[in-house]
């Protein structure tokens, strides 16, 4: 594959690369660089996770070995999100719900690497690099630089400033070229550029992918069950969650309907070579087919396009693109039960 193609398949429908200068000199030079991304194993995972992982594959095509790392010692850290007696269990339920990600978007799954953060993350090498890094950065930068990713509250702990340490860590111990996540990690990974040289490991390339907007308008968050799609989610629950999402007629900002539409739907229909349809009756002008999201985009600016169909039509998209993941959990009842107790 020639370097154009891999450069435009690895910062295609991304928000920023950094750098990009960095990013074609390394793939000038090797063949077959490493990214990695990292997940926290928290809250149950949603379609603002599926749109991040969805990017892999083009990573993969590019020529890139990939790493997932299970950060689940950051997940504890990070003000208990996760008790640590729930670990191992979520760790579990995350790496089978991005096999089933991958399984959705057509990507071999046994070409990613999987590695748990405290496989590597309590040796006495990294830790005291940490410590190297913790004696040379104040409290005030790592709070800055993780104010999106990691919840202080009034009352701060000091796992949350250890945090941004830890994933700058993460990058040298990993050998990774690329640090790929939503661009909620900017700030982290800015900081990691900015230090790890002090410590004589390389700067990452950084590339952030875009965040969607939760279906009631504002941020997507995991403690408003409104505002996301669950990976496990039915079909009625799918359903009544588009039926009630934030949509008004003609407008795009704050959309996570339409971004769902941008980001997900599209990327997943165009690979599988499929058209977004919008089912309406011959009396409301009939069905609607779309090549493009643009276009789509067009007709909900003009009034053709009306939001009621537009969710219900997703809605309906969005229940087939999951059913891989579903289908991947219906023996694992036990293991979700295991994850979050707490909501059995």
């Amino acid at each position: 594959m020639e370097l154009e193609e891999r450069l435009e398949l690895v910062r295609r429908k991304v928000d920023e690369v950094v750098t990009e200068e960095e990013l074609k000199e390394l793939l000038e030079h090797d063949e077959s660089p490493t990214a990695y991304i990292g997940d926290a194993p928290t809250g149950r995972m949603h379609t603002g996770h599926f749109i991040t992982h969805r990017k892999i594959s083009d990573f993969l095509r590019a020529g890139f070995v990939f790493k997932v790392l299970l950060a689940d010692i950051h997940a504890h850290l990070d003000d208990l999100k996760s008790p640590f007696e729930l670990l191992e269990a979520r760790s579990e339920y995350y790496e089978e719900c991005i096999k089933g990600m991958m399984d959705a978007t057509g990507v071999d799954w046994s070409d990613l690497e999987f590695i748990r953060g405290s496989s590597f993350e309590l040796k006495e090498e990294y830790t005291l690099d940490v410590l190297k890094l913790a004696a040379d950065t104040t409290l005030n930068r790592c709070q800055r630089a993780a104010a999106e990713v990691v919840r202080y509250g009034d009352n701060p702990k000091l796992g949350g400033f250890i945090y941004p340490l830890l994933q700058t860590m993460d990058v040298a111990a990993l050998e990774a070229d690329v640090a790929y996540g939503g661009v909620d990690q900017r700030g982290i990974y800015m900081l990691s550029r900015e230090i790890l040289p002090n410590l004589g490991y390389e700067k990452p390339i950084c590339i952030f992918a875009p965040l969607l907007t939760g279906l009631t308008g504002g941020k997507m968050s995991a403690s408003e069950k409104g505002s996301k799609i669950d990976l496990l989610d039915d079909e009625e629950t799918i359903k009544d969650k588009m039926k009630n999402a934030y949509c008004p007629a003609g407008e795009i900002k704050n959309n996570g309907v339409l971004e769902h539409l941008k980001y997900l739907i599209f990327p997943v229909l165009k690979s599988n070579d499929k058209k977004f349809v919008v089912d309406r009756p011959e009396k409301w002008g009939g069905n609607l087919v779309y090549s493009e999201y643009s276009e789509a985009e067009k007709d909900y600016l003009s009034g053709d396009l009306h939001p009621l169909d537009l969710k219900m039509a997703i809605a309906e998209e969005l229940y087939d693109i999951l059913e891989p993941i579903r289908k991947r959990f219906e023996d694992k009842k036990e293991l979700i039960k295991r994850a979050y107790p707490e909501e059995e």
